[in-house]
């Protein structure tokens, strides 16, 4: 089966982690830690709350879609033409937590911005990870 030029791509990322869901929510929900692994926000996760990710370059408005506490994480995410939904999923495991993130709504024609977000997750899980090594 052939995918339709229609259809949005998605970027995913997945990371086994030697952590507790716990303790990657408190990174993936608490404002002064995103600060740290991905930008500046005023995020809350409270169902239809509005906040904003300020990075230098410039800034991406969003909404919490879907809270619930260590399991699930999603909100909106649009900045320059771009309109996509970004989902957390973590899933206990015997070693501590299968972490993935999808944002898809990419369109075909926003292939380059599809590129920067593959790369940029991939810095963002990075940050991530260091943030989690510090937290106690």
């Amino acid at each position: 089966m052939s995918e339709s030029q229609d259809e949005p791509l998605a970027v995913v990322v997945e990371r086994e982690l030697p952590h507790a869901p716990a303790k990657i929510w408190r990174a993936l929900t608490q404002p002064h830690l995103i600060k740290e692994w991905l930008m500046k926000t005023d995020f809350e996760p409270v169902s239809g709350h509005r906040f904003k990710f300020q990075g230098d370059w410039g800034a991406v408005d969003c909404q919490v879609k879907v809270v619930e506490t260590d399991k699930t994480l999603a909100y909106s995410w649009e900045a320059f033409g771009l309109q996509s939904l970004v989902t957390w999923t973590l899933t206990p495991t015997e070693s501590g937590t299968r972490l993935r993130m999808e944002q898809i709504g990419f369109r075909p024609d926003q292939q380059r911005a599809f590129e920067g977000a593959k790369q940029g997750w991939r810095n963002f899980f990075a940050g991530l990870e260091r943030v989690l090594a510090d937290l106690s």
